[in-house]
């Protein structure tokens, strides 16, 4: 088992929040928290555009680009008090501003600065906002795209750490039944996939479970590094995920 759970320890425990780091003095590590913010945010910023404020996909595209443009060049980051209110409910905020001032003046936002273009793949968003419909669900729709972005995050570390680890049969597991659709019908048994890699089932349970602990660890950890506090970390852990953090 201890084999099966090694890629746990791949994962830092020390834990740094990108909301301290995006406000930092430091350009180098700014920028990285500035990218860690926009790559959880960039989906739920633009969904939040096209349901809130009913803007077309072109112009939520720009406006999306524009906000994370702005909270570089106005430093809003800098500027949060968690003391305050939950970092979702100050970004969002800030979004409605900038979405209003943005249609007062009736203009494009121009992008400047040192902020860079932010790839955006607005797919999942898109058949997320055909599902919300209403405009009275764009907050909880920002909230759901947030859960999938911090999911996909996870996801990706948990492939990076079993890539680096050599964990092949590890990585298939996580694609065929963690990940599965079920769309795509029903995963193949344990039996089944115990021949295909030529291991036990005992052996299939294993690293299935090793990898969805680290999975959760790994969902955490990117909340974590999304959150201001510790008090923060765990309120949000219990509401959108639904689990109690440590």
């Amino acid at each position: 088992m201890s084999n099966a759970s090694s890629s746990s320890n791949r994962f830092p425990s020390t834990r740094i929040s990108a909301i301290a780091a995006a406000a930092s003095a430091d350009g180098g590590t700014r920028a990285r928290g500035l990218a860690a913010v926009a790559a959880a945010y960039r989906l739920p910023v633009y969904t939040y555009i096209r349901l809130r404020w009913n803007r077309e996909r072109d112009e939520a595209e720009d406006l999306t680009h524009g906000f994370f443009a702005e909270l570089i060049e106005r430093n809003l980051l800098g500027r949060y008090d968690p003391s305050r209110a939950r970092f979702r409910t100050y970004l969002r905020t800030c979004l409605d501003g900038f979405v209003a001032n943005h249609m007062k003046a009736e203009r494009r936002i121009k992008r400047g600065g040192d902020a860079e273009h932010i790839a955006l793949d607005a797919e999942e968003a898109e058949r997320a906002i055909a599902a919300a419909g209403a405009v009275s669900d764009a907050d909880a729709c920002f909230d759901r795209e947030f859960v999938r972005s911090l999911y996909m995050l996870a996801v990706r570390r948990v492939q990076a750490a079993l890539a680096d680890a050599g964990r092949p049969v590890h990585t298939a597991l996580l694609e065929r039944v963690v990940l599965a659709d079920d769309a795509d019908g029903p995963p193949p048994s344990y039996r089944e996939l115990a021949g295909e890699f030529g291991v036990t089932t005992v052996a299939v349970t294993n690293y299935l479970a090793a990898i969805r602990r680290d999975l959760r660890r790994a969902l955490l950890d990117a909340l974590h590094e999304l959150t201001a506090s510790e008090e923060e970390f765990r309120s949000e852990a219990a509401l959108l995920l639904g689990v109690t953090a440590a």
